[in-house]
C-alpha cells in the first residue's frame, strides 16, 4: 500500500470557492491518519498560494473559516505545501508563509510516478 498522498490542485478555480474545501480537507486527514501529504499548488489553482487570495475566501456563503484557515489547519495536521515554479514565473513570488518551497515540472511527474505515492489532480 501506498505510504504518500500527492493531491496536485491545477484546474480548481479560486472564484469557485466550492471546489476549494475538499483537496484541502482530504489533505488534512490524510496527514492525520499517518501518511505523508503533499499539496501542490499550480495553474489557476496556484493563486492560492499568493499572499491575500485564500485569505479573503470561504468555501461557502457564511463560513467561518476561510481556505487560508483550511490551508494552515492542514499544515498543522503535517500537510506540506508547494507551488510550481510557473506560478512563480506568472503570479510573483509573494507567496504565503505555508509554502514550503517551488517545484518544478519534473518533481511534480516523478512525484506522480512513484511507485509508493497516490496521485490526485483536482
Amino acid at each position: 500500500m501506498a505510504s504518500k498522498l500527492l493531491i496536485i490542485m491545477v484546474n480548481t478555480d479560486p472564484m469557485n470557492c466550492p471546489e476549494l474545501g475538499a483537496p484541502i480537507m482530504q489533505a488534512t486527514v490524510a496527514a492525520t491518519m499517518e501518511y505523508d501529504v503533499e499539496v501542490i499548488f499550480s495553474g489557476i489553482s496556484g493563486r492560492l498560494a499568493l499572499r491575500g487570495v485564500a485569505e479573503n475566501l470561504r468555501i461557502h456563503e457564511g463560513a467561518n473559516k476561510t481556505v487560508y484557515d483550511l490551508i494552515r489547519e492542514a499544515q498543522a495536521a503535517g500537510v506540506v505545501f508547494k507551488v510550481s515554479s510557473t506560478t512563480i514565473d506568472i503570479w510573483g513570488g509573494d507567496l504565503i508563509p505555508e509554502i514550503s518551497e517551488p517545484v518544478g515540472s519534473a518533481y511534480i511527474i516523478s512525484e506522480a510516478m512513484d511507485n509508493d505515492t497516490v496521485a490526485l489532480s483536482y
